[in-house]
């Protein structure tokens, strides 16, 4: 029995030691911005961190806080930088101050989406359609890089019979489905990957003036010193990789009813472990 009492004993405190030395691995912070892909993203790896051991804080943020706090060092991270197009002038602010571990995802793009059904390709022809649109762009936060895109293709496209509605990621898409139970005409500021591609057959106006640019990646950025003092959340960060498919995946979760994108990821990492390994040191 004392054997056993003995055992028992030296099993808690491993364990309480195991906790002990987790818990002093330290805290690490990720900025990002509320689109839908990056709710996802970082989730992702805040469960991948926490399950390394660290104390993982993701605060959603506007993109300029984002790459401010980055810049400032006080966070440490981010997994949310479109570029080179949709967020370059932030990176332009901070380039001296943040190191750029390059894409975890490529193949994105950002435009203007309007449902298949509404027969003009371009934004070209949108001024003369625009009684059709209500004279209104539908948008997201005023913060993002793809709402000053577009206040750029207004004013160079002379746009002058269509609004840029300010709103955010769940409003634009509300519009958007109501639209098209109606099948009514809408635009709206929209990027790939997103899961509305998946629910509803959309296409992009094409944009000859290239205001938008072409087709984009997510990058991560990280604040100078990271390497130094974490070089394990380094490692993790730099390796972090995934596909549009695998991003999507996760999105479609977490527009599912009374879902947890922190669940979701959760459910995610455990289901693409093989995946997951090639992140870790």
């Amino acid at each position: 029995m004392k054997r056993i009492a003995l055992l028992i004993i030296a099993m808690a405190l491993t364990a309480v030691g195991t906790l002990a030395l987790a818990a002093d691995k330290g805290k690490v912070e990720l900025a990002y911005v509320e689109w839908s892909s990056e709710v996802a993203s970082t989730n992702v790896v805040r469960a991948v961190l926490e399950d390394m051991g660290y104390d993982v804080k993701i605060t959603p943020v506007s993109a300029a806080a984002m790459w401010q706090a980055v810049g400032t060092g006080d966070v440490d991270g981010l997994v949310a930088a479109w570029l080179p197009t949709t967020h370059k002038q932030y990176l332009a602010k901070v380039a001296d101050k943040v190191e750029d571990l390059g894409p975890n995802l490529e193949g994105t793009r950002i435009g203007l989406v309007v449902p298949s059904y509404v027969t003009i390709d371009s934004i070209t022809e949108l001024n003369a359609n625009a009684d059709r649109f209500d004279g209104k762009i539908i948008g997201i936060d005023p913060g993002a890089g793809l709402m000053s895109k577009t206040e750029l293709v207004v004013k160079d496209y002379g746009l002058d019979d269509m609004k840029l509605v300010e709103g955010t990621g769940p409003i634009m898409t509300a519009v958007l489905g109501d639209a098209i139970k109606d099948k009514e005409w809408v635009v709206v500021t929209g990027w790939t990957p997103h899961w509305m591609f998946a629910k509803d057959d959309l296409k992009y106006l094409d944009d000859p003036k290239g205001i938008y640019g072409g087709e984009e990646e997510i990058h991560t950025i990280v604040r100078k010193g990271l390497k130094e003092d974490m070089p394990e959340v380094y490692t993790v960060l730099d390796k972090f990789h995934w596909t549009p498919d695998q991003m999507a995946e996760l999105m479609i979760w977490n527009q599912e009813k009374r879902s947890d994108p922190y669940k979701n990821a959760r459910r995610w990492v455990e289901e693409n472990a093989d995946t997951v390994e090639t992140w870790k040191p």
